[in-house]
């Protein structure tokens, strides 16, 4: 063994690490040195880390906090580690994930390689047909509580690489620092905007709930992404029996159920008496309730069913403002057309996965944002809003590929 050297880490892994970092893209940490930046002496940058984390002697800076508004209110604390911490991360990454990978079960959604969101959508909603009652629930701060004691013992479990565990150890430890240059010691939790942050906590999970449930309640399917995750069962009973257990789990463990997003649901539809006070829950931007549908013969019929939800629908119209397209009187319809369609192409693909046409209003008001772009970019709309709508519906007519809901059909408002 290279005393130097104690660690066997391939530089070709340093390079691998780099490029997928870079793929990611992401902005600068406290050091303020941006990807580009990073790039001006890629070799040289690229050989210290190698060099440093083959002779145990990386140890990572701290990591910019930026608080982050959540959808519903409060903050959300985002660890951004340095772009140089980020490639050291990934180096970890690229030996540790094919480890403990297959490992994880079936029903474990989030930040998995070939697993999705949609994916965890999609047999939660085959499953509320299967099953009457819905346990939602949602861990409050996970990246924040995990306990590092816990989490070390699984990663022993799964890796007896040293400078594996050692690195791994360093950015559990490595503290947040925030705007004003103060630093917060950190003894719990892994900061959420890391690179091996969303494995540690899949880990984690795995033992906490995944495999927990599997033990203790093989006849409950569940789903989970990260933090959030089903549950489903056969009786109420059943479902405040899990609810009760489950809560005493997380308790011991040092994890929270958020009260207000954790609640026993009845999936009600055609097919099922009586009622419940919680009757719909949000599940990855979807909401599961009662809707109308139509079966082969035509015939309508009342089924429990996932769509859009209103927070993910307010969302994305705040996505379409934040954007000031109707302030860009420089570019052409063209030009809105390019910013606008990758974004209008992610979200057909996955809001338009369950009940299309719930997204319908979604798209129409990119239709009336492009509206308000007409007015005033052209003088001789002057204003009009009857104009404008025409303006553009003679474009969608004639280029109805210009906008990828217009393919849809999508064009009048």
């Amino acid at each position: 063994m290279n005393k130097t050297k104690p660690f066997r880490i391939p530089k070709q892994i340093v390079q691998e690490a780099y490029e997928k970092v870079k793929a990611n893209k992401g902005s600068a940490g406290i050091d303020e040195v941006s990807l580009k930046e990073f790039e001006k002496d890629l070799k040289n940058n690229l050989y210290k880390i190698w060099n440093r984390m083959s002779s145990g002697t990386y140890f990572p800076p701290a990591v910019k906090a930026v608080d982050i508004p959540k959808k519903n209110g409060g903050i959300r604390v985002l660890g951004i580690p340095t772009v140089a911490d980020r490639i050291a991360q990934m180096v970890v990454k690229i030996h540790f994930e094919p480890k403990v990978e297959p490992y994880f079960l079936e029903d474990s959604y989030g930040y998995r390689p070939n697993k999705s969101a949609i994916e965890a959508v999609g047999i939660t909603r085959q499953r509320c047909w299967e099953y009457d009652w819905v346990l939602e629930f949602d861990i409050k701060g996970l990246f924040d509580n995990i306990d590092h004691e816990l989490l070390m013992k699984a990663v022993h479990k799964h890796t007896k690489e040293k400078w594996e565990i050692l690195y791994i150890e360093r950015w559990l430890k490595a503290p947040f620092q925030k705007a004003d240059g103060t630093e917060i010691k950190r003894d719990s939790g892994t900061p959420q905007g890391g690179v091996i942050s969303p494995i540690l906590a899949n880990l984690f999970m795995h033992y906490a709930f995944d495999k927990w449930m599997k033990i203790n309640y093989p006849n409950n399917p569940w789903a989970r992404y990260a933090d959030d995750g089903v549950v489903h069962c056969s009786t109420l009973e059943e479902t405040e029996n899990i609810l009760e257990t489950l809560t005493a789990r997380f308790k011991n463990i040092g994890l929270e159920l958020h009260p207000d997003k954790t609640r026993i649901v009845y999936c009600k539809d055609d097919n099922r008496k009586g009622s419940h006070t919680q009757e719909k829950f949000d599940f990855l931007g979807y909401t599961f309730r009662s809707r109308l549908a139509k079966n082969r013969r035509g015939e309508y019929f009342i089924t429990f069913s996932p769509a859009i939800s209103n927070k993910a629908s307010k969302a994305i119209k705040q996505n379409v403002r934040n954007m000031n397209l109707q302030f860009r009187t420089n570019r052409e319809i063209n030009d809105l057309a390019d910013l606008l369609n990758p974004k209008i192409r992610g979200w057909i693909n996955y809001y338009g996965s369950f009940c299309k046409s719930e997204l319908t209003p979604v798209l129409k008001y990119i239709n009336k944002t492009l509206q308000k772009w007409v007015r005033r970019k052209y003088k001789n709309i002057n204003g009009s809003k009857a104009r404008a709508r025409r303006w553009l519906i003679k474009v969608a007519e004639a280029v109805p590929q210009l906008f990828v809901h217009w393919k849809l059909g999508i064009i009048n408002d």
